[in-house]
Formats: structure tokens, C-alpha cells, sequence
């Protein structure tokens, strides 16, 4: 027996579009492979004073559903959900937690549309969601900070690093504050998107140097390989690789998508320190704090488990279940 599915926008123009055509609610059924009493309903409950208008239908439908749903979900439920929201946490990534965890059931689609609903009525959850910015377009491709010596490239970097299938394969880069000043370096596991995040005092080779290997020395029995950014702050490469006794290799010139989980690790740390915002007067308890929000978002791609459960064996705080 088919599983029965709720009427797409799709069909709906499809329904108007048969039935101006003349076509019984019979005929058009067999069309759209509906049954008749679906076609029946829908022409009944969602037509206007106008008649049956196929985008006015479908917005009484979702209207309809979204009301129906607010009574489903309790308010403890959605009480929860903007605690995750003001953590930061993505509609997606809320939606599968609490599926997994078995807290409740709410879709990405029903968090965004609480999340406008407020934006409306002049809340400010919406401002907890990513991509606030427009983006823009790049020209140009030509490299011109450098060649880094004994460089070694991407296209020699072992194919098991791809696959994801080991923890201990790290992508790095820097975050800029105000120029000449306090840097961050970040450091992401591919396999467990587990972050790492340290303090350089400037953007000097020496100084990334350092705040690198300490940052990953309480974790270098788990260190294997290490992709870079083509920055000439990684020029003691050669150095990092023999305190970590770990490969270095390189990516092409402005592909960041080859450090991909790294460039998105990036993106998540601007949403708390802003471009050109200065890192000077930051703390080791901030840091700690950010690294803390970023490893313990659940992730769809780990089945909805955190970077500290995958990487480190931490549950969440009992506080996030409470």
C-alpha cells in the first residue's frame, strides 16, 4: 500500500491547471497519481474567497500545519530549542539531537520557521543563526606570498587522510584579529571534527610555532598528518613535524576547499570574534569556552554525536539534557 504523502506546491499547480481544464476531481487524481479523496480535500479546504488559487493553498496548508504542530510541541520543548539556538547550535543540528537523544521531534523546517516568527515579532534568535553575511565573489589567482621551503603538496598526502577513516589527520590556518596583533591558531581532526583552538601573540612563524606544538602536544600520540595553509607563518613546518613526529603537507594556493573542515571551523569562531575585532586582550578561559561550544555541538555527519564524544569519550554536560 503507498505511504501516503501531504500535496506538494507542485501539485497544487497542477490540480488548478486540470481543473480549469475542465477535468473531474476523478480525472485529475488519476493524473497526479493521488487518490480522489485527497484531491477532494484539498479542493474543499484550501480554496479562498476567489476560489481554488494553487499558491493561496498552499500557503493555508503550511499555515494549517504550523499551527497544529505549536500544539504538538510543548512549550519545555521549544524552551529547550532556544537555549540550543543561543548556543549556536544549527536547526539541523537540533533537530537530530533531539531525535537521538529522544527529547522530541521537531524538523530543521519547524525551528527556522519559530526562529522568523520571532524575528517578527522583534526577537533576536535569528541573529544565532550562520551565514549573516552576503558573500563575495573573489578575482584574481595569482600567488604571491611565497614559496615555503622543503614544501611538500596535497597531491602526495596519503589517500587514507581522504577517507577519514583514522583519527589523527589535522587540517590548520590562522584567524587574523587586527593586524600586527594577537592571532588564533586552529586546528580541526578531520575524522572526529574535533577543534583545537590556541593563542600565537603575532603571526610570526616563531610565534604560530610555538602556539601549534603546544596546543597539540597533549594530543600528539593521536597526531599523524597535518594539512596547511600556504600562510608563511607555517614555515617551521619541518620543526612541527619532527616535535609531532607527523607528515606536514600543503594545499594548492587559494583552494580552500581542501581544508574545507577547517575553513568551516573558521567560520563558526567569527561568529563570536568579528573581522577586525582585536585579539589582544583575549583570555585562555575564552578560548576555552569557544573550543568548548564548537566540540560539544552534536554533527550530522557523526551521527549526532559531539567532536568531544567521537574524539574523547565526553558525554555532553548534564546541564545541555536537563
Amino acid at each position: 500500500m503507498k505511504k501516503y504523502t501531504q500535496l506538494t506546491q507542485e501539485e497544487r499547480y497542477q490540480i488548478s491547471i486540470l481543473k480549469k481544464a475542465g477535468h473531474s476531481r476523478t480525472e485529475i487524481a488519476n493524473l497526479i497519481d493521488r487518490h480522489k479523496a485527497t484531491v477532494g480535500r484539498e479542493l474543499r479546504r484550501n480554496k479562498g474567497l476567489r476560489g481554488y488559487r494553487p499558491k493561496q493553498a498552499h500557503t493555508l496548508a503550511v499555515n494549517r500545519k504550523q499551527v497544529s504542530s505549536k500544539r504538538r510541541i510543548s512549550d519545555e520543548l521549544w524552551t529547550l530549542v532556544e537555549k540550543l539556538l543561543r548556543d549556536e547550535w544549527s536547526p539541523e543540528q537540533i533537530s537530530g539531537w533531539l531525535r537521538k537523544e529522544q527529547q522530541g521531534h521537531i524538523s530543521p523546517e519547524w525551528i527556522y520557521l519559530y526562529v522568523y516568527t520571532d524575528k517578527r515579532n522583534g526577537g533576536d534568535l535569528y541573529c544565532h543563526l550562520r551565514c549573516q553575511k552576503k558573500r563575495r565573489k573573489r578575482y584574481g589567482s595569482n600567488d604571491r606570498r611565497g614559496q615555503i621551503k622543503a614544501r611538500i603538496s596535497i597531491e602526495e598526502r596519503p589517500t587514507v587522510v581522504d577517507e577519514r577513516s583514522r583519527i589523527g589527520d589535522w587540517e590548520v590556518d590562522t584567524v587574523i584579529g587586527r593586524p600586527g596583533g594577537t592571532v588564533l591558531v586552529t586546528v580541526a581532526e578531520r575524522k572526529t571534527r574535533f577543534s583545537v583552538i590556541a593563542l600565537a601573540s603575532n603571526k610570526t612563524a616563531d610565534a604560530v610555532t610555538e602556539a601549534l606544538l603546544g596546543a597539540l602536544q597533549r594530543h600528539s600520540n593521536r597526531v599523524h598528518t597535518l594539512t596547511y595553509d600556504n600562510g608563511k607563518e607555517f614555515a617551521y613546518h619541518q620543526h612541527i613535524s619532527e616535535k609531532l613526529d607527523a607528515k606536514g603537507y600543503f594545499a594548492h594556493p587559494y583552494h580552500s576547499w581542501e581544508r574545507g573542515l577547517n575553513e568551516n571551523m573558521n567560520g563558526l569562531i567569527r561568529q563570536y570574534l568579528p573581522k577586525k575585532k582585536s585579539f589582544d586582550d583575549l583570555k585562555p578561559e575564552e578560548i576555552l569556552v569557544m573550543m568548548d561550544k564548537l566540540n560539544n555541538r552534536p554533527r550530522k555527519c557523526l551521527g549526532f554525536q559531539t567532536p568531544n564524544q567521537a574524539f574523547l569519550g565526553i558525554n555532553p554536560p548534564v546541564a545541555l539534557v536537563s
